[in-house]
């Protein structure tokens, strides 16, 4: 039998979905399979009632889910150089390169984010993300470069991860698109969930979804293409991707939601992280920080700027 680590308490404001829809949502560390497992054996409660997975959530129910100690990892400290743009005893922040995976998974079981940072950290990683993502608050894709914020122990973890719920820890994002965009800004307000056919991808559609804004503003124009800046209102797995495809402007490179073969010799999605920002998990302190655009990016604006609109 595992020992429960924690116990949280989970708020939901707006309702009408699947528990464990709503908790591998709201619960970075859990997978839908981890948050059903979770629900099967009476982790989740509320008002001191077990739920179960085909439960409907209601606005304002309160749950209560018990988080497991975490057995021995699966992940091994790997000497995978990182570049550090913050640390101190209770957060680290990474700006990962493209190529990366953040965590093991099928098909990527070393070499990742957690690989190195296990090896950086050593035991100090937080156990809260489990046994294949220690520290991890929140993941980028593996073509997808930028900030990626980590926790050193259980307390900032959980901190962060309520941070990232109510949207005090805020993302920022460049990329360049296909296509010249019109409007100097906006919004994509457009539900996201599951692709209907492809259990790979997401999509904007009002089946089995959640609510996702993207909001997005033009740094520069080219002929066929425009550099933008997104931030998030929400955290939908590749919300960015899928919201500017479905506004006929996918991320450039990005085979999946765009043109299904590389462009200007792009091996993926022109998107990068750029700025992070959150409050302290013990101070309370305002801490923002920015990655440079990496070389892939630059090179790409470098050919974008000799073409003429």
């Amino acid at each position: 039998m595992k020992t429960i680590l924690k116990t949280i308490k989970i708020n939901c404001e707006i309702g009408g979905e699947r528990l464990d829809v709503f908790l591998a949502a709201s619960l970075p560390e859990l997978t839908r399979s981890a948050a059903q497992k979770l629900l099967e054996d009476g982790g989740v409660t509320l008002r001191g009632v077990p739920m179960q997975k085909n439960h409907r959530t209601s606005p304002g129910e309160v749950y209560s889910v018990a988080l497991n100690e975490p057995e021995e990892s699966f992940a091994a400290p790997q000497q995978i150089p990182l570049d550090i743009v913050f640390e101190d005893r209770d957060v680290i922040v990474v700006n990962k390169p493209r190529g990366m995976v953040v965590h093991p998974a099928p098909g990527h079981p070393d070499g990742t984010l957690v690989n190195a940072l296990l090896y950086h950290c050593g035991e100090s990683l937080s156990g809260v993300g489990g046994v294949k993502r220690p520290g991890i608050v929140h993941r980028i894709d593996k073509d997808t470069s930028g900030l990626v914020i980590a926790a050193k122990n259980d307390g900032a973890h959980l901190g962060l991860a309520a941070q990232l719920s109510s949207r005090t820890l805020a993302r920022g994002y460049d990329a360049i698109v296909r296509g010249v965009m019109k409007m100097d800004s906006g919004t994509v307000d457009a539900p996201i969930g599951r692709h209907p056919t492809d259990r790979k991808r997401q999509a904007v559609t009002d089946r089995n979804s959640r609510p996702a804004v993207t909001y997005y503003e033009v740094v520069a124009r080219y002929k066929g293409f425009t550099h933008v800046r997104c931030s998030l209102q929400t955290g939908r797995t590749h919300q960015i991707r899928v919201h500017l495809a479905h506004i006929g402007h996918p991320v450039l490179g990005d085979i999946v939601y765009g043109r299904k073969k590389p462009e200007l010799g792009l091996s993926g999605q022109c998107l990068h992280a750029r700025t992070l920002r959150f409050l302290h998990p013990s101070t309370g302190e305002p801490i923002e920080l920015s990655a440079n655009l990496p070389d892939y990016f630059v090179q790409a604006l470098n050919v974008l700027e000799k073409r003429t609109l």
